[in-house]
């Protein structure tokens, strides 16, 4: 039996994009800063979960979408500008 799992693949965009956002920003680089950015970025949009194969797919060529981008784009730039103006760390 094949083993299922849910998967937020917002989540995963989110990731891949803040990650390279921030390295063209000049907020903090550090873990907490990241999760801090992830955690408020992904409070601000929908989850998108999927437990097969089929909505995997579906699922990734709607977050290809430019509309699913510039909302992603947009959460994470909110978020850094949240997390560089107050960092969260000593």
């Amino acid at each position: 039996m094949e083993e299922v799992i849910l998967v937020n693949k917002m989540e995963n965009a989110v990731k891949q994009m803040a990650e390279q956002m921030m390295l063209d920003s000049n907020v903090c680089k550090c873990s907490r800063c990241l999760l801090d950015v992830l955690a408020m970025a992904l409070n601000t949009l929908p989850p998108k979960y999927v437990v097969t194969n089929i909505g995997n797919a579906v699922t990734s060529v709607d977050l290809d979408s430019s509309q699913w981008k510039a909302n992603v784009t947009m959460a994470i730039c909110n978020a850094i500008n949240i997390v560089k103006g107050r960092p969260r760390h000593s």
